[in-house]
């Protein structure tokens, strides 16, 4: 990877493009420092102290704005849950889809939808936390004197939200202007910031007790380990070999190729991960908005770590899973671009063998991948307790929904610089 990014740095074109897209990921990150006036910040910060509940998530995932009482607290997750609510919606409505599915102009209108839903969610989550996290203490008295904690409350919900559809307008320009998803990349160096500012705070403990030095460091192999898995699945794949029948035509003899579809174990990334999050955190959101004092009761039946959501998630994740799969890949049409080009899989007729072929192969595949994310949403954030010890800061930054995040992110991006490096270097050769 260091050296594809050392190779675009030599290009001028892809230079650019990674210069505005460290600029406008600078403009996030100072976003994210800039308080809101006249807000007490310790409120924002005793709330988010539980990196396993929705506002501390909500924080980590900005990395740290939340706790910050920025501007930017909110980050993408409006456009986020916006995103799954849409995606949802296309397979309930037929007509939708067809929409989504119509070219550029279809793809411009859900884009739109898609705002309008974030738009709404970003005033819901913003008139939650404000709500939630009370009015009394939340303000300043010196900017709000007595009797104007409405007009406080109506400027906070005011720019929580302009600075959420903000957050959106940089991913989209990163996306437009610069290299990679701009909206994955708002939150890979969000998680890396959390990473980063808990890792400082246990340096920092253990010049005060250097017991801590070995908690540290074990907790380091087992992100290591757990980071190693991660990429270890990400690229795994099941091969189906396709042989291509020779076809005369002429004096030309066509075909009498082998190829192979590539199945993907993990084929929908984290997407079931952050699908499952954000429905379990959807009914919170709606208690903080419309019955504060129930959030705490909430998080003691429903809360992150309890039996109850454990199982939820568990099952989220495998609902969501082949759900995904079957977006994806469709084995009916795959069995038809492979009929109609001459070929088969060995030992499976063409037509619906090969369908119910590629079905089979697709759910035993999505189980796995199922039982792999469900293992790695789960079991680390476990583990990372036990050997974390009393870095509690560590085992919140470093979760394992994040660390997909963070590997799928990265991944990504180095795929988007090799194809800019090999684009460039075809149009090189043809002028």
């Amino acid at each position: 990877m260091f050296k594809t990014i050392i190779d675009a740095f030599k290009i001028k074109e892809v230079r650019r493009k990674i210069l505005i897209t460290l600029f406008l990921l600078f403009l996030y990150r100072l976003g994210c420092w800039l308080p809101i006036p006249g807000l007490q910040r310790e409120v924002f910060q005793s709330a988010t102290e539980d990196k396993n509940g929705f506002l501390g998530l909500l924080s980590t995932l900005s990395g740290g704005a939340l706790s910050n009482a920025s501007i930017l607290a909110l980050g993408v997750s409006p456009y986020i849950n916006a995103s799954i609510i849409i995606q949802l919606l296309q397979v309930a409505f037929p007509k939708l889809d067809e929409l989504a599915k119509s070219g550029e102009d279809g793809r411009k209108k859900i884009n739109l939808y898609t705002r309008f839903a974030a738009l709404i969610l970003a005033i819901a989550q913003a008139v939650g936390i404000t709500a939630s996290l009370g009015s009394g203490a939340l303000f300043d008295t010196r900017l709000w004197p007595a009797g104007t904690t409405g007009l406080a409350s109506l400027f906070t919900i005011v720019i929580l939200v302009a600075g959420a559809m903000f957050t959106v307008w940089l991913g989209e320009r990163i996306t437009e202007t610069g290299v990679g998803n701009g909206l994955s990349l708002l939150i890979f160096i969000g998680i890396l910031s959390s990473a980063g500012t808990a890792i400082l705070n246990a340096l920092a403990g253990i010049s005060t007790n250097i017991d801590y030095l070995w908690n540290l460091l074990i907790f380091l192999v087992a992100v290591i380990l757990v980071f190693a898995l991660i990429v270890f699945i990400d690229g795994a794949e099941r091969r189906i070999p396709v042989q291509y029948a020779k076809q005369v035509k002429g004096r030309k003899t066509y075909g009498g190729q082998s190829n192979c579809i590539p199945v993907r174990v993990n084929g929908s990334g984290v997407i079931p991960i952050i699908f499952a999050n954000a429905i379990l955190s959807f009914p919170y959101m709606l208690i903080t908005l419309f019955s504060p004092d129930s959030a705490e009761g909430y998080n003691k039946i429903l809360g992150a770590g309890t039996w109850l959501y454990i199982v939820l998630t568990a099952l989220l994740i495998l609902f969501f899973s082949y759900f995904y799969a079957q977006i994806t890949f469709n084995p009916e049409d795959i069995s038809k671009r492979i009929q109609q080009g001459g070929g088969f899989i060995n030992g499976v007729r063409p037509g619906r063998e090969t369908t119910d072929f590629l079905t089979k192969v697709s759910k035993r595949i999505t189980l796995f991948g199922a039982i792999f994310l469900a293992f790695i949403a789960l079991v680390p954030s476990v583990v990372f307790t036990v050997v974390g010890g009393n870095l509690t800061g560590l085992t919140g930054a470093f979760s394992a929904t994040g660390m997909m995040i963070v590997v799928s992110v990265a991944l990504e991006f180095e795929k988007q610089l090799e194809s800019q490096l090999i684009t460039r270097n075809y149009k090189g050769f043809l002028n």
